[in-house]
């Protein structure tokens, strides 16, 4: 008798562990924020002193900061593509602006996987909110196709060029904008764009959810409602109406106009984090806000008078620093440690198998040249690094560039008369001090690099 209760007892024991066992911890939500031309240096806290991101700010005062994040490229398709697909240009299939007539560009082929498949698979509800530029109307690389449940904005990235856009796009239907037709500038697009991002985080605030808002500010055109938040910078700079815009509409105040975009995208920054907090899901969201290439000259921007990239050389098409590095900020309340910054070699690459750690995904089913930095955002050991990053680009003759460590080689252009550049960014990260002359087996040695880390491309090669 005394037996059978033993073996009892031990049974009920043996259940103790399972009935007591820590509840398996809910799936993060993730939202990344995607300005689009936001140079190093437009926010607060990369040094910005003339432009208010109090919201931004506060991201980073909560959050972590990466002072070595870089871009897919120096223009935005083929950056957004190298994000979309976790590779770099030397293995995407978008690597330049290719415009199809009327509207759209180039499209990734059918069945690519991306961030939103990924998320997908994983349970999640996701959304794209913004700018596409990856395909065109009808084609199959529209949002709906390429793993995003929902989306709005501008399917074609020429035409989010225009904030008071005649029409945009809700999934695959033309959603119009008869008050903005015939130079109409009833509605600004960027707060309807923002709207339905926010419609989307509150339908799904009892679900896991990925959310891409991939707004158009701060690229030209310089254009916005003359609100309060214009009325800041109104008469905040001496400057003049600027001529000149190469078919951008004229800003009567660029600066103030530019400085106001900024604002106004922190301020759709702001009300996203109000919103999670609103809702109470804002401990398990995780949102990370960066920025798609460097800052532009169009349309009367003067990244000069800003001081736009920062302690950096080079603007947009630039692969100089100034042209790749960007702004990022990740927060995400009792996982991410308050005021920390990294000093991390990161790039859009990595978002793939970043996303895959943080969702449980063991494998990805495609090869991905990205590293996941999950142990950086959570500050834990084991944070791998990378051998090398790559970019190339494809207008002005061409030019690549890659960093191995701290040396960093351009050749440029790849059409015409070519030229090394060397530099050592631990010492020289404005890039002055072109080093091929002295170290021409470093030099060497890199370009081997370069050339093998490259695949052909039909459609991008090089002087076509």
């Amino acid at each position: 008798m005394k037996k059978e209760i033993l073996l009892i007892g031990s049974a009920v024991a043996a259940q103790v562990p399972a009935l007591y066992a820590k509840p398996k911890e809910a799936p993060v939500n993730v939202i990344y924020i995607l300005a689009d031309d936001l140079g190093y240096g437009d926010i607060g806290c990369y040094g910005q002193t003339k432009i208010k991101t109090p919201h931004i700010d506060r991201m980073a005062q909560e959050g972590l900061l990466f002072t070595q994040h870089y871009a897919g490229c120096t223009v935005s398709a083929p950056s957004r593509c190298s994000l979309m697909t976790g590779l770099h240009t030397g293995h995407t299939q978008i690597r330049g602006n290719r415009e199809i007539s009327p509207e759209g560009q180039e499209p990734m082929t059918a069945g690519t996987y991306t961030l939103g498949r990924l998320m997908q698979s994983a349970g999640y509800a996701t959304g794209i909110f913004g700018k596409w530029g990856l395909g065109y109307p009808g084609s199959v690389s529209v949002p709906n196709n390429m793993g995003f449940d929902e989306f709005y904005g501008y399917n074609c990235q020429r035409q989010a060029h225009n904030y008071y856009q005649d029409h945009l796009w809700h999934n695959e239907t033309r959603v119009p904008f008869k008050e903005n037709e015939n130079g109409g500038r009833a509605v600004y697009v960027q707060d309807s764009i923002h709207a339905h991002a926010m419609q989307f985080i509150r339908d799904n605030k009892d679900r896991p959810f990925f959310a891409m808002l991939t707004y158009t500010l701060p690229h030209a055109e310089l254009n916005l409602p003359h609100d309060s938040i214009y009325q800041l910078y109104e008469n905040a700079f001496d400057e003049k109406p600027h001529t000149g815009y190469d078919g951008y509409h004229p800003s009567e105040k660029p600066y103030a106009s530019f400085a106001a975009m900024i604002s106004r995208l922190d301020m759709y920054v702001g009300e996203v984090i109000a919103e999670l907090k609103a809702l109470g899901i804002d401990k398990n969201t995780m949102v990370i806000f960066t920025s798609d290439n460097g800052p532009h000259r169009e349309g009367g921007a003067n990244p000069d008078y800003f001081g736009s990239y920062g302690p950096l050389k080079g603007v947009k098409r630039d692969v100089y620093e100034g042209g790749i590095r960007i702004p990022m900020v990740a927060w995400s309340p009792g996982r991410i440690e308050p005021g920390t910054r990294t000093d991390h070699i990161s790039a859009f690459w990595d978002v793939m198998p970043t996303l895959a750690e943080l969702t449980g995904t063991k494998k990805l089913p495609v090869e991905s040249d990205g590293i996941s930095f999950l142990p950086t955002l959570l500050s834990k050991k084991g944070q791998k690094q990378h051998e090398y990053l790559y970019w190339e680009f494809h207008e002005l003759n061409g030019r690549v560039a890659l960093r191995q460590g701290n040396w960093k080689l351009i050749k440029q252009p790849i059409v015409g008369d070519t030229i090394f550049e060397l530099y050592d960014l631990s010492n020289d990260i404005h890039e002055d001090h072109n080093l091929a002359a002295q170290y021409p087996a470093k030099v060497k040695e890199l370009e081997k690099l370069l050339d093998e880390v490259r695949t052909p491309s039909e459609l991008f090669d090089f002087g076509r």
